[in-house]
């Protein structure tokens, strides 16, 4: 008898990297998950997925998967739980809610969440949860701020030219991300280039990456001096008679200006700042004034420093002086966010939001917990939390404060996850969550331009529950299920949303696949205005007043007063000194994204070991060799792990990649121990690419 063959199912990949995968997922015949594919006809995804997520069947029937409701019986971060009913669980919940809001007022009660899934519904429901009660809101300041606000302060808008025509391009700039790593679609649109056109690829980082070693030219620099590369490398254009004069004037608001300024940010003046020899600047700068079809693909990696914002915009503003924007195969591409106008007054219910209550600086979880009077914005301290789709107890700056605000035994904390992480391991209340396959979910891409729905293919193990589920039951057990949004199902949500938003129904998503929106050329390009009142590029900007996609409400964050109106260095960052003479970076592994994929032994394997990498000679200044336990700190902490030396970074520059987690370390410390929480100018942000540093034999 001929074995019948699987089946293929249509899905999206659901975590947090720009792509947004569209999938073919293998059915077996017994119904479980096989192998998941990139799926050919997609024209982003282009057939191609990352390693981690195409051997997602591991995830789904991992043998540590939650699968019944858990509650505490032993101390905090013990791990003792004992299995209760669903029913008795979110009674609990409501219970220990309804108690805090009675003693402090609903603002102490934080619903706290972030991107374990980038699905709309699944994701942005807490927050319909969060206004139905007049619970504490939260300010995201883990990832974007300064990315984002430093794209869009140039060009008015968070969009930019459509990403597969880096396979048009004849050069291609990838700055400050390692998408071997983190979005291997940017370089399969890349290599294309290079097979189709004979692209040159030119990389800018902190260290040597995979992504490095696959490039034409390699710039390794100081971590946070990308801003001073970036005016080098105009400065050349204007001096050389590379910059587009006419684009300039038509198309950006103070040109003579910008010239004038950086008469004096010569190769040589950035050398000294980013660790580059200035021959090297004088080439690649040539190189992109030469090359009319230059894209760059602009990362979030360079933006994570203090000054992150500055820096992105200088990257940024390249394009504008050599006028590439004006090609197919040309441009600056960050983020394509503004191009998905969705309706999601379903899902979010911003009319039931209540005017004053606090935000809380998601960042700053570990000053919150504590008691710190200034994180609290004024408020009551937190008494009750619901956790889903992150693990700040691994996560978040600033880790001492964090346990520490964990091991409250006044604090009331439910989360809900897929595994037993250090966060549900320091929960009083653990609820088993499902996976992107156990539910129903739209995705959109902001490294690309499509909206992918992702069924329902499978049923979860054991009594796993989705969000939705979650928020619609506490909702009603707290008497706050009047909006019609509690009361429908993820894919009612989604075509609710789909036809309010004008981009037809459910039904035709489905059988259409995707849905394509990326803008037409001359608007992805700007050649009918940038986003900006005037329709110019803006070289310069008024921080702090400018708008910006995710602007907190009140006064800026940070030193934003000083910040260079012009592009240029600033020298904000955390700098070493005689008792911390080295910077760390904590950059993502291969084989992990943020805390999700820790669980994979495969993994585990692949990465091998929470690492230091240093140079030879800063070894030697250490005084360690490769492989030695050492201990690396700063006021915040210390923590534990082994050296490896290495070829890759800037002298005085240290890489640990991966958040491994903290049990991961012999004590127990992880690397977000010496990571800062302080917001960055000018609108919030964490520098977790910019921490100085000590190490020590161990």
């Amino acid at each position: 008898m001929t074995k019948p063959l699987p089946a293929k199912a249509v899905s999206a990949c659901p975590h947090d990297c720009p792509s947004t995968c569209a999938l073919d997922v293998e059915i077996l015949p017994d119904g479980r998950i096989g192998r998941l594919r990139g799926a050919p006809d997609n024209a982003y995804t282009a057939g191609v997925v990352c390693a981690k997520v195409a051997r997602y069947a591991e995830r789904l029937y991992h043998p540590d998967r939650l699968t019944r409701p858990l509650r505490r019986v032993g101390a905090k971060g013990e791990g003792r739980f004992e299995e209760i009913s669903w029913d008795a669980a979110l009674d609990l919940v409501a219970e220990r809610f309804l108690a805090a809001e009675a003693e402090c007022g609903a603002e102490s009660v934080w619903p706290y969440h972030y991107a374990g899934t980038m699905g709309l519904v699944q994701r942005d429901s807490i927050h319909r949860f969060r206004h139905a009660k007049g619970y504490s809101r939260q300010f995201d300041s883990f990832c974007t701020n300064m990315a984002w606000t430093g794209y869009v302060a140039g060009t008015g808008r968070l969009a930019g030219p459509d990403p597969r025509e880096m396979a048009h391009a004849d050069q291609i700039v990838i700055w400050g991300t390692n998408p071997v790593a983190t979005q291997v679609n940017v370089m399969t649109h890349a290599v294309a280039a290079r097979k189709i056109r004979g692209a040159r690829i030119v990389v800018v980082d902190v260290y040597r990456t995979e992504t490095m070693r696959q490039a034409d030219v390699g710039l390794v620099i100081q971590p946070g001096s990308d801003a001073a590369l970036a005016c080098a490398i105009m400065h050349v254009l204007f001096r050389d008679g590379l910059a587009d004069r006419d684009y300039l004037d038509k198309y950006t608001d103070c040109p003579a200006e910008l010239d004038a300024h950086l008469s004096t940010r010569t190769p040589e003046w950035a050398a000294a700042i980013t660790g580059l020899d200035a021959g090297a600047i004088e080439a690649v700068a040539r190189q992109i004034g030469t090359v009319k079809r230059t894209y760059f693909r602009l990362g979030y990696g360079f933006t994570r420093s203090r000054n992150g914002a500055v820096s992105m915009h200088a990257a940024t503003s390249i394009a504008a002086v050599t006028g590439c924007w004006q090609y197919e195969g040309g441009g600056a591409f960050h983020n394509n966010g503004a191009i998905y106008e969705l309706d999601k007054t379903m899902i979010e219910a911003p009319e039931l939001r209540r005017p004053g209550i606090r935000a809380l600086d998601q960042s700053q979880i570990g000053r919150i917990l504590t008691g710190d009077a200034a994180a609290l914005n004024g408020g009551p301290p937190v008494k009750a939390m619901l956790i889903q789709n992150t693990n700040p107890v691994s996560v978040c700056p600033e880790q001492a404060l964090v346990k520490r605000g964990f091991c409250r035994e006044d604090l009331f904390v439910c989360v809900h996850e897929q595994f037993m992480t250090e966060t549900a391991r320091m929960a009083d209340l653990v609820l088993p969550a499902t996976q992107f396959l156990e539910h129903d979910d739209i995705y959109k891409g902001g490294g690309h331009q499509y909206l992918l729905f992702g069924p329902k293919l499978t049923e979860a193990p054991g009594e796993a529950r989705e969000n939705l589920f979650v928020l619609n039951e506490l909702a009603r057990r707290l008497g706050a299920a009047d909006h019609p949004g509690f009361h429908m199902t993820a894919r009612e949500h989604v075509d609710w949303m789909l036809r309010n938003s004008g981009y037809g129904t459910l039904a035709e998503l489905e059988a259409g696949r995707w849905k394509d929106l990326q803008p037409d050329f001359r608007t992805a390009h700007y050649l009918d205005g940038f986003g900006h009142r005037d329709g110019r590029y803006h070289f310069r900007v008024d921080w702090g007043r400018d708008p910006a996609p995710n602007k907190p409400e009140g006064e800026p964050m940070g030193p934003w007063r000083s910040m260079p109106s012009l592009p240029d260095y600033w020298p904000s960052v955390e700098a070493a000194d005689a008792e911390h003479p080295f910077r760390l970076v904590t950059a993502p592994a291969r084989s992990f994204l943020n805390s999700s994929f820790t669980e994979s032994e495969i993994g585990r394997r692949k990465e091998g070991r929470p690492e230091v990498w240093l140079t030879v000679a800063d070894a030697a200044r250490a005084g360690v060799s490769d492989g030695d336990r050492v201990r690396m700190g700063n006021r915040r902490g210390t923590v534990t792990l082994h050296a490896r030396v290495v070829d890759g970074p800037t002298p005085g520059t240290v890489i640990s990649e991966g958040i491994w987690p903290n049990d991961a370390f012999e004590d127990g410390q992880g690397i977000n121990t010496l990571t800062g929480a302080d917001p960055v100018a000018p609108y919030g942000g964490a520098a977790y690419h910019d921490t100085a540093v000590w190490i020590r034999p161990a």
